[in-house]
């Protein structure tokens, strides 16, 4: 696959809920989502950065969106749903997948943030499609198979000093 150079252009999709939820659980703190951005990019083009969210009605929640925002990303924002018996659900696997899938013939290389294993079959298509995939996230919550199917991983495990807050 296609080696990192400077003018590769470049579009990062940030699974916000599944990075959040890791970064919490291991280390009670949050993404450094400036530095992702930008070790994630090292220097080449980018073309798009958009990090899904949930609203959840906490009361920090849209500052947070306008940090996103003042960051460099898109946030793509999606409502809680809460259904009869009161259990929650909220995802972006789909819109991120067909974002991707969109975004891959404009870009040469596309950079999921996320650990969620579904996204593995994902990966192979767009490998399949000339697109050079990238992981970034932390190796101990990462699927094996989406690391397996991706042209590169990079663990933000390895430098929490740099990725966390």
């Amino acid at each position: 696959m296609t080696e990192i150079h400077p003018g590769q252009r470049v579009a990062m999709l940030v699974d916000a809920q599944n990075l959040y939820h890791t970064a919490q659980s291991i280390y009670t703190r949050n993404i450094d989502y400036s530095s992702l951005l930008e070790k994630g990019i090292q220097d080449r083009t980018l073309t798009r950065a958009i990090a899904y969210v949930i609203r959840a009605d906490s009361p920090d929640e849209e500052s947070f969106f306008e940090a996103l925002a003042d960051i460099g990303f898109e946030p793509k924002i999606k409502d809680i749903k809460t259904f009869a018996d009161g259990s929650k659900k909220a995802d972006w696997d789909l819109g991120m997948a067909l974002d991707a899938v969109t975004l891959a013939s404009h870009n040469d290389t596309i950079i999921l943030c996320s650990g969620d294993g579904d996204f593995a079959r994902l990966c192979s298509h767009l490998r399949h499609e000339g697109v050079r995939v990238e992981v970034m996230g932390f190796e101990s919550s990462t699927a094996d198979e989406l690391v397996e199917a991706s042209d590169a991983f990079i663990d933000l495990s390895e430098r929490p000093d740099t990725f966390l807050l």
